[in-house]
């Protein structure tokens, strides 16, 4: 029993130490990709001024009675987007992600942003709550001083008040100019949220608000319904909001805790977690503040108001008794899978095929079961249907909203062409990189 005890305590510290170093190394690769691709933007820039400048200088003394016709190209149509006819679209990045502005000139969007002015790419909190960044993005938008709500404010314990966006992105957003949203991972969750408080006019000062000022909403390997990952990376089953004690997670704790305390500016501004509102920096809460957050009795972890309480099971259960699949939007979903069937296991699909960041992990989501003394998160449960994944998300949560009431859904052909009706205030998921299992009784 003791030599039991101790080899399931080594597998687990292990598995733990293998996982850190991964995700690590991955965060440092990406860190010094952005730094190095800055340094060779600004050696580009500085070389291509000094070639403007000697173009200039030639082109004044061949050309003196002609103007540059080019400069009002760098003018653009600013963020007001005038003259459109096409509504803008709005990416929202998920977990660890970052929009325009930062990590240098690192694209989370593989450059979707630079190829149209009508693409924005709001950068929210990588790790605050759905709840926080659906406030975030509506005042990023239309501008304003961020307003998290004084009830909610007071039940979390961060400031009612956060960024003030002096011009909005999008300031006439409204009925009338309505919004394409696209969002990865956690961002569709984020969407759904912002759509349900514009239906309900949470928004103070803007009771004209209403669930139409959302033209469309597309799902990018969403978290529709949770992920069994959370509990993998330290989430409790039992609840799916408390961390476990020694597990990847409480890493991640203690990690954001010290770089939000240290507070380095031109550091923040180069990545940030999001936590502002907390005001966990040394200056306000001091050496003991910081003790008091690394131990969990204060901040966004003692307080569960983050991103990994909102994609367990249980919480994502609750998430859509609230939330509403309105009859005029149009949905979409693209879900992703990097698992097959092997003998009648789900394992990975190939060692090259999958990033060497999801491997483990979609190796562990393959096989993880819930435990059986825990109540299970939802009426119906069964540990197979969770298998399917793509190492981060489980493919049958990326689907459409289905759990614990299926909102309405239909497949869409993959042979859809133009002609072909769209049906809002139904999700169409696109079989592009998921073919159903017809044992799951899908439509």
């Amino acid at each position: 029993m003791r030599l039991w005890v101790v080899a399931s305590l080594g597998l687990c510290l292990a598995e733990l130490l293998i996982s850190t170093v991964t995700h690590l190394v991955y965060g440092l690769y990406i860190f010094s990709s952005a730094v190095a691709f800055d340094i060779v933007e600004i050696l580009n820039n500085h070389h291509l001024r000094k070639l403007r400048i000697w173009e200039t200088v030639a082109d004044i003394y061949s050309k003196p009675n002609i103007v540059d016709a080019d400069r009002s190209r760098d003018i653009g149509n600013g963020p007001y987007f005038e003259g459109y006819e096409v509504a803008p679209i709005v990416l929202v990045h998920g977990i660890f992600g970052f929009g325009k502005g930062k990590l240098g000139g690192m694209s989370y969007w593989a450059g979707a942003e630079k190829k149209d002015d009508r693409v924005l790419v709001p950068d929210l909190g990588s790790l605050t709550s759905v709840y926080d960044r659906a406030r975030d993005l509506f005042y990023y938008l239309k501008g304003g001083t961020v307003d998290y709500g004084e009830e909610h404010s007071a039940q979390y314990g961060h400031a009612r008040f956060g960024k003030t966006y002096d011009q909005g992105h999008y300031p006439e957003w409204d009925e009338n100019h309505p919004l394409h949203f696209v969002g990865h991972s956690a961002g569709v969750q984020v969407v759904r949220v912002l759509q349900q408080m514009l239906a309900e006019k949470k928004f103070q000062g803007h009771e004209n608000s209403s669930e139409s000022w959302v033209l469309s909403v597309t799902s990018l390997s969403g978290a529709l319904n949770g992920t069994t990952r959370v509990y993998l990376d330290g989430m409790q089953p039992e609840d799916g909001k408390t961390i476990k004690p020694i597990f990847l997670l409480q890493l991640c704790h203690v990690g954001v805790i010290i770089y939000d305390w240290l507070d380095i500016a031109w550091l923040k501004n180069y990545y940030n977690f999001g936590f502002d509102h907390f005001n966990m920096t040394w200056q306000k809460v001091g050496v003991s503040g910081l003790i008091e957050s690394l131990l969990g009795n204060v901040g966004p972890f003692a307080s569960e108001d983050w991103i990994l309480p909102d994609l367990s099971l249980q919480v994502s259960v609750e998430l859509n008794t609230k939330l509403q699949t309105f009859p005029n939007t149009y949905y979409f979903s693209y879900a992703t899978r990097k698992t097959r069937k092997l003998f009648g296991v789900t394992i990975p699909s190939g060692l090259f095929g999958i990033h060497p960041l999801l491997f483990i992990r979609a190796l562990q989501m393959s096989q993880w079961c819930y435990p059986n003394n825990v109540p299970l998160p939802y009426k119906g449960y069964n540990d197979e249907d969770w298998q399917d994944n793509d190492g981060a998300l489980n493919t049958i949560s990326m689907l459409y909203p289905r759990y614990p009431v299926p909102h309405p859904h239909c497949w869409l052909s993959p042979e859809f062409k133009d002609g072909h009706t769209l049906q809002p205030g139904v999700c169409g998921s696109h079989p592009l990189y998921y073919q159903p299992r017809k044992s799951r009784g899908t439509v």
